[in-house]
């Protein structure tokens, strides 16, 4: 790893892939909201189920056309991105795009490597050979401390913890992130990785713990819960995420690995529950509609906490260890996990419309009608 310094003062165009995904298009709005930022900001996404553009549709009113730019474009397509990266004349690039989601991946790990390898050389390549040897530019690799397997009750993954993952959305993360490394070490390719924990917020697809338990708990569903409900993850609000990428843009040494947590370890039956007690506070369960159709009727949302078998290969607990990006780059997070939750809940009680817009099929409507039929395929 270098011990160089920072390649970026402040980029002028960031290209964000994945930027219509939850992550993605909070940090698109985080660029152009509350930074200072005064670049422009390319979304580059191939908008797959996850990818949702009425989620930047406030930012595409405020900015579009001037600092805001859509690009429907695929990261396995290289002809594409490397047209992208010429167009706009990309120094930066903020690599959120990836398949994410580990149930998945074990169902059809397929894709997990095309998008996550394949896609993720597409973007070095193109970055390589529009770059050349410059060093006012940078790539930032997002990935996740599922590339390190699983910890006992105690310690915490550092920067330094070998890898060890164990399901193959994990592996394709590690994979990009190995690429990444090499391309700066190879071709000096100015880049940066970050390895965050579980992140949660407004705009997160619902098939994740806490968008699916709120949607589920309103409507009645069961809260499905893996195995014995003790996993523990570290959660790691949004905007917080978004704080750190953009430091490290910044401000991070190139060739670098900086690890990102919410050091708010809680074990995944607590964070349901959880979801249920400020539900029961912002919304009662005896004045939820649903639940009065329910057989038998349930008076309370816990009461629908359901264990279903455990899924193959479950890691036990994750926690990573952050004092490399607070002592280097005076990163720290700003959000409590309780304030935090809440704010979460709130933010699916006051757009339902969103989640079911996703889940009626009304968003491929919306993108049939705003952006041609055939964007929608």
């Amino acid at each position: 790893m270098s011990n160089g310094a920072s390649a970026l003062s402040g980029p002028s165009v960031v290209l964000v892939t994945g930027g219509a995904g939850f992550i993605g298009s909070n940090f698109i709005r985080y660029l152009l909201e509350k930074t200072g930022f005064e670049g422009r900001v390319i979304n580059y996404d191939s908008l797959t189920y996850a990818g949702n553009l009425m989620s930047l549709r406030d930012v595409d009113e405020r900015f579009g056309g001037s600092r805001y730019f859509f690009e429907k474009g695929d990261i396995c397509d290289y002809k594409k991105v490397e047209e992208t990266f010429r167009r706009y004349e990309v120094d930066a690039v903020v690599h959120f795009a990836a398949e994410s989601h580990v149930d998945r991946s074990i169902h059809g790990p397929k894709v997990f490597i095309s998008t996550n390898v394949t896609g993720t050389f597409n973007l070095l390549e193109a970055a390589r050979n529009s770059w050349g040897g410059r060093k006012d530019v940078k790539f930032h690799h997002v990935g996740t401390d599922e590339v390190y397997g699983s910890l006992g009750e105690s310690g915490y993954f550092y920067e330094t913890t070998p890898y060890s993952p164990r399901s193959p959305y994990s592996a394709s993360k590690a994979a990009s992130d190995h690429l990444v490394r090499a391309y700066f070490h190879t071709y000096g390719v100015p880049v940066t990785i970050s390895n965050c924990s579980n992140n949660y917020g407004p705009y997160q697809f619902p098939e994740k713990l806490i968008p699916l338990s709120v949607l589920n708990a309103l409507e009645g569903k069961p809260l499905p819960v893996y195995g014995d409900g003790r996993n523990v993850r570290d959660w790691l609000y949004v905007d917080d995420h978004c704080a750190a990428v953009w430091q490290i843009l910044k401000q991070g040494r190139v060739g670098e690995t900086y690890n990102i947590g919410g050091e708010c370890e809680q074990q995944n039956l607590d964070v349901v529950n959880g979801i249920c007690e400020i539900l029961e506070e912002l919304y009662p369960a005896k004045d939820n509609r649903e639940l009065k159709k329910s057989a038998p009727a349930v008076r309370r949302y816990s009461e629908l906490v359901k264990f279903v078998g455990d899924r193959p290969g479950h890691d036990r607990r994750y926690a990573v260890n952050c004092d490399k990006i607070k002592n280097e780059l005076g990163w720290s997070r700003a959000c409590s996990y309780e304030a935090a939750l809440k704010h979460t809940v709130q933010w699916y009680l006051q757009n339902m419309e969103w989640a079911e817009s996703i889940r009626s099929g009304e968003y491929l409507k919306w993108i049939g009608k705003n952006y041609g039929a055939r964007d929608v395929t």
